[in-house]
């Protein structure tokens, strides 16, 4: 909801630790079809304790048009991410 004092979106309460989520700028990734998609300058909610995160219904379905815009995806900048394999048996424990 629309903060009225502010004009800003007010996303209340964190839904894990009731602490207030206060306004950030993040990125978003998906991994869509085999490919990484990293979305940024999301805006949402962000809790300062937990860290977990939110966004609005509007926001979410700005999102959700990007990620299905395959002629901007194809002129997006690409980035090179490291890809470690997890393996059980090298761990130390």
């Amino acid at each position: 909801m629309i903060n009225t004092k502010t004009g800003e979106y007010d996303y209340g309460e964190c839904e894990v630790c009731d602490t207030p989520m206060v306004r950030r700028l993040i990125k978003q990734d998906f991994y869509i079809c085999g490919e990484l998609i990293v979305v940024e300058d999301v805006p949402a909610g962000v809790c300062p304790h937990c860290g977990e995160k939110v966004v609005s219904a509007d926001i979410g379905k700005g999102v959700l048009e990007l990620i299905n815009n395959s002629e901007r995806i194809a002129k997006a900048p690409r980035i090179s991410v490291p890809a470690i394999k997890f393996d059980l048996e090298e761990m130390a424990f």
